[in-house]
């Protein structure tokens, strides 16, 4: 394994707790927090899965866990005697150097266990490799931050606390890094939440507000913070490195002459689609016909989409993709997301017509200056876009973000 693929160790912000004789002794801890009044929080995905049960701290068990581990995201929703108070997400874009606070629990098990705040910047508003999904911030982050909130200087949402710089990355490269952390950004949680049918709050400054002190900012915001318990997971799972998270790209596990790959979509050209079918048909319906070089199953709807060529493998979380092991030299491990029925209003700065989703792909992949696309297959028609506006349902748009 490479140094880069070890660079994000999501489970260093995850703590693992002091085993027990007690059965009931949580195994690791993070951080989340509210996104609607009725009870749904939001967490990083590392933190809740493969968990037997799930604690919010105060609130009791949390149920429901909706898992988005292509962006290391998870909801879960807890029942409360009183409505919570969401974090609320802001609407203008982040800025390169603002000012920002972290909300958390680290190290709950050795410090306080209340919770803590820590200020600092946008470094950067990418991450590693330039991955548009994260923003880089130099708040310190420590196990048990995993999953809180990075809020601007009035208190709304920019980021999910989810992964730092490895020191063991560092030494292998020979560099000195210090305080590289990095957070998901607010509309990629925002495009999951959608993706689950679950609404959370937006605004801005007033224009006439006051700024706020961070003694302030930290009574505006805390009420809205949980530590999150994990009870049952094995205790090495608290230190893997969470799909997505990481800039290298997942094992593919290999099944006869097709390679799989959990979490992508193969984009390739469809000539055949089977609605109400299992994977393992899917699958095998590809390998006992010629003319199939790969597979996309869509997990939610139960379908299969078997394609004469592959060009490329792009996330997403309700896909699984396979493809021919002929073709794996060929085929481009491309870091976007795609989004079906979300697009991004505003940032377009090229319209291509009459092109095909392969193509507004790879005119994207192809230009630096490109952070997303819409395509709208009803138009055949290609938008490239140089920034990420707030995300928005819209029936009839294919979405792609690096």
């Amino acid at each position: 394994m490479s140094a880069l693929s070890r660079v994000f160790i999501a489970g260093t912000l995850s703590v693992a707790l002091a085993s027990s004789c007690f059965a009931e002794s949580p195994t690791s801890s993070g951080t989340g927090f509210a996104v609607t009044g009725d009870g749904w929080l939001m967490t990083n995905a590392h933190v809740v899965q493969g968990c037997e049960r799930i604690e919010v701290k105060g609130k009791g068990d949390a149920s429901d866990p909706r898992i988005d581990a292509t962006n290391d995201l998870a909801l879960i929703k807890v029942q409360s005697t009183s409505p919570l108070k969401p974090v609320v997400f802001r609407q203008a874009p982040t800025r390169l150097g603002e000012d920002i606070v972290a909300v958390g629990y680290p190290l709950a098990s050795l410090l306080a266990d209340s919770v803590k705040v820590t200020t600092g910047n946008v470094n950067a508003l990418a991450g590693l490799r330039n991955d548009t999904r994260y923003i880089q911030i130099s708040t310190p982050i420590q196990p048990g931050n995993s999953g809180g909130p990075v809020v601007d200087r009035d208190g709304f949402l920019l980021g999910i606390t989810s992964a730092t710089f490895s020191k063991q990355a560092a030494d292998e490269i020979g560099i000195t890094a210090q305080n590289i952390n990095f957070a998901i950004r607010a509309s990629v949680a925002e495009l999951f939440m959608q993706s689950q049918s679950i609404v959370g709050q937006s605004g801005d400054r007033a224009a006439d507000q006051q700024p706020i002190s961070t003694a302030d900012l930290s009574d505006k915001v805390t009420p809205s913070v949980f530590q999150i318990l994990c009870y049952g997971k094995p205790e090495e799972q608290a230190s893997i490195t969470p799909s997505g998270a990481a800039t290298s790209l997942p094992t593919p596990s290999v099944r006869s002459a097709l390679i799989d790959a959990r979490g992508y979509d193969a984009i390739g050209f469809d000539y055949r689609t089977i609605k109400d079918v299992t994977f393992a048909g899917c699958h095998e319906i590809c390998e006992g016909d010629s003319q199939c070089k790969a597979i996309t199953y869509n997990t939610k709807y139960r379908a299969c989409f078997l394609k004469d060529n592959v060009v490329a493998l792009i996330r997403n979380g309700d896909a699984v993709a396979a493809y021919s092991s002929a073709k794996a030299a060929d085929v481009i491990m491309s870091d976007f997301t795609s989004y079906s029925g979300m697009d991004l209003p505003g940032g377009d700065y090229k319209r291509l017509r009459e092109s095909s989703y392969i193509q507004c792909f790879t005119a994207c992949i192809g230009d630096n200056s490109c952070k997303a696309f819409s395509y709208v297959p009803k138009k055949s028609e290609c938008w490239l876009k140089d920034a990420l506006g707030r995300p928005k349902t819209t029936k009839g748009v294919e979405l792609g973000v690096k």
